[in-house]
This record gives structure tokens, C-alpha cells and sequence, in this order.
């Protein structure tokens, strides 16, 4: 049974990247859950040469970090930084965003040592975040064990995916040991589940593609509100091209990359998640608001830029094609996460060449990021949906992790 949480209780969450913390904290005690946080920040940069730490009412500032564990430097800042303000409150839960479940794990669980030994064994499948969120709860498991902690999966909401969806080519033996398609970014899908139909009504339960746009990217196709189809697959690489990462990738490269080329195992794993992408095709950024201002250049520079950005573009628009035959059409386009809301630019690129689809954008509404961007004319609706991941995590961990707005 849980018990009712008292005023003055919190719930924090930590969403760990792989050079960034972000965190959010939340009144326990309100029913219904709030969708802001009383208040939120983050650490980025970690491992860079330049981190720095922004949170509600205070503007980012540059941070010194130890070097030789730098991220356990940053969540000893954040933890400080929460405790400062807490006034009184106090911490009765902590949730984390685990971006992989494997094959077991797909709803909210509350982390021992045995979950936890678990967890760690799915770090192949997702190199680039596992290990950091899983220090982090190792470190509170180990200082404040009576502190409830909660796993909340990114491979979750994708669970209703057919097992059509769900296989890989390959031997059966392989399927029976794991090798499958989880698909991830789930607690942003499951945002958009909730706030879409509040948006746009029972259109959001037909024909759905969410784009979820940020340093790692992927589409979900979504029907009555569930995942039946989606870009990444059995690890974070798949799908579509992202900032450092390859998106989908001849496997026949790999092989030519180790037996040719003679790259290590970890030399191809660290080309494949950190060079690629964006950063490797235009050999500048990651981040196409520093592509987009060199295009117009006549040298090599932007030369690679507009490849790139083309390519980026080229990737989403074949992937969201293919979507739209797995779905047999498409009701409504949205845009989230942080290129998806912020890139008036990207989003116009991409809908330009789905206009065979009966796409329009209403120019001035792209612009300014508003809530539905497409024109009254359109045949399908296009829109921009904050999303808000950290809010999932914390609504699934209120009854998880022993403490509830109502006993149950």
C-alpha cells in the first residue's frame, strides 16, 4: 500500500546523458501531479571543455569539474544545488530515465542491487547513456539506500510494437538471447500520448508520426495513441541521421571499416556514436542552427554544411515515407524535442518534401514555433509539441516507488 504524500515532499528526477544531467523536481503531494517542476536545471558539457550549470532563475554559468570523474563531479553539484533550495522540503523519491530495459524490463521498477546488476548488463545495448545513468543511482543506492529510486525505461512505450516490428533478420537463436528492435525516446512518445489528444482530439488516435528531433533523433508511428512502428531499433545507431551518430548503416561498411580499414571493435563503436552524423559529414557541428548559417558560404565550409544538412533532411523524409506505408497514411505530423520545437528551418525542409502527401505549412505559424503549423488547407495536420519527459518519469514513479496522492 502507499502511503499519501505529505506537503512539503518532493520527487526528483534525473535524466542522464552522455555529457549532460538534467533535473527536475516535483511536489509530491500534489494531485493531480503538476506538469512543471517546482523547479529544474541541468549540467552540460560534462567531459568538454567548457561545462557549465543553469536551473530555474539562475542563469548558466561556467563550472570547474574534476577531471578525473567529472560526472560524478556534476551530480555532487546538482545534489548540492538541490539541497540549497529545497527550503524545508523534502526528497522522498528519486526517478531516472534508463534509456534500456533489454528484454525484461519495460514498466517502472524500483532499483536494489539486483535490479541495478541488471541493468548494467544491458550497457552494450546502449553504450553511450547506460553507464551514466546507472552511476548515478549506483551512488545514491550506495550513500541513501532507504531513498526510494525508480527506473523509468525509454524501451517502455514502445512494448506494443507487433513482433513484426520487433525482429531482426537474423538466426531465431539470436532473437531467444535479445537481439531485437526496442526502439527508445519512449517517455517522450508516451508525453506526446497524453498531450496530443488534449491538443488535437481524437485526431491524435488516428495515423501518427512523431518526430522526436534532438542530438539523438528518431520517429515513432503512433495508432490509438501506441507505438506500432518506429526508426531506432535494437540500439540507439538505428534510424534516422543524428548529431554524432550514423542513424541506419550498411552493415557491409562495418565489416570494410574493421577488416579494411583495420579499426578496433571500440574504434568502430566510438565512429559509429561520437563522428558520424551531422558532425562527421560536415566535419564543423552537430547542431544544424551552426550548420544553417554557413551554407551560403562558397568554400569547402559550406559546401559540407549544405551536405550534411541535406542528407539529415534526405534521412527523415525517406523514414517518414516509410512510416506512412506501414500506417497506410498519415493524419497528423508533430515536431518535438529540442531541433523538432526550436527549427522553423528543418521543419520547413522536411515538410516541403513530404508535400506530395498534401503537406502545407502556414509560413508565420513555422516561425514562431506554434502549436499547429500547418495551413488550413492542408490534408495533414503539422504540429509542435513540447515535450516533457521528466514529467512522465516522475507520474510513473509516484505509485512505484511507495509513495502515492491516494492510497491504492
Amino acid at each position: 500500500m502507499n502511503r499519501v504524500a505529505s506537503a512539503g515532499e518532493v520527487l526528483v528526477v534525473l535524466n542522464c546523458g552522455s555529457s549532460s544531467i538534467k533535473f527536475a523536481v516535483f511536489d509530491a503531494a500534489a494531485d493531480p501531479l503538476p506538469r512543471k517542476p517546482v523547479w529544474n536545471g541541468k549540467v552540460q558539457g560534462i567531459g568538454g571543455a567548457k561545462p557549465d550549470f543553469g536551473e530555474t532563475g539562475v542563469v548558466p554559468f561556467a563550472i570547474e569539474l574534476d577531471g578525473t570523474h567529472p560526472y560524478r563531479s556534476a551530480l555532487a553539484l546538482i545534489r548540492e544545488r538541490i539541497l540549497a533550495r529545497l527550503d524545508g522540503r523534502k526528497i522522498v523519491a528519486i526517478a531516472h530515465r534508463v534509456v534500456h530495459g533489454g528484454s525484461k524490463y519495460f514498466k517502472p521498477t524500483r532499483i536494489d542491487a539486483a535490479v541495478l546488476a541488471d541493468l548494467k548488463s544491458f550497457i552494450p545495448l546502449a553504450p553511450l547513456h547506460q553507464p551514466f545513468a546507472l552511476e548515478a543511482i549506483e551512488i545514491l543506492l550506495r550513500e541513501q539506500p532507504q531513498l526510494p529510486q525508480v527506473a523509468c525505461f525509454d524501451t517502455g512505450f514502445h512494448l506494443t510494437l507487433p513482433k513484426v516490428e520487433q525482429l531482426l533478420p537474423l538466426p531465431h537463436a539470436f532473437w531467444e538471447r535479445g537481439l531485437r528492435r526496442y526502439g527508445f525516446h519512449g517517455l517522450s512518445y508516451d508525453y506526446m500520448a497524453t498531450a496530443l489528444p488534449e491538443r488535437h482530439g481524437d485526431l491524435a488516435r488516428g495515423r501518427v508520426i512523431v518526430a522526436h528531433l534532438g542530438s539523438g533523433a528518431s520517429l515513432c508511428a503512433m495508432q490509438d495513441l501506441a507505438s506500432v512502428a518506429t526508426t531506432m531499433g535494437f540500439s540507439a545507431l538505428d534510424g534516422l541521421m543524428m548529431g554524432t551518430r550514423t542513424g541506419a548503416l550498411d552493415p557491409g561498411a562495418v565489416i570494410y571499416l574493421m577488416e579494411i580499414e583495420k579499426l578496433s571493435l571500440a574504434d568502430v563503436g566510438h565512429l559509429l556514436y561520437h563522428r558520424s552524423g551531422l558532425l562527421g559529414v560536415s566535419g564543423i557541428s552537430p547542431e544544424p542552427r551552426v550548420l544553417q548559417p554557413l551554407e551560403a558560404g562558397a568554400d569547402e565550409t559550406g559546401a559540407r554544411a549544405r551536405e550534411a544538412l541535406a542528407l539529415y533532411v534526405r534521412r527523415m523524409v525517406r523514414e517518414i515515407g516509410a512510416l506512412v506505408a506501414v500506417l497506410g497514411g498519415l493524419d497528423l505530423l508533430v515536431f518535438t524535442a529540442g531541433v523538432g520545437e526550436h527549427s522553423a528551418d528543418i521543419r520547413e525542409r522536411v515538410c516541403s518534401s513530404l508535400g506530395f502527401l498534401g503537406i502545407t505549412l502556414d509560413a508565420a505559424a513555422n516561425a514562431g514555433n506554434a502549436p499547429l503549423i500547418s495551413a488550413a488547407s492542408s490534408r495533414v495536420r503539422v504540429a509542435v509539441e513540447p515535450t516533457n519527459e521528466e514529467w512522465v518519469a516522475a507520474r510513473d514513479s509516484i505509485a512505484v516507488s511507495g509513495v502515492g496522492q491516494e492510497p491504492v
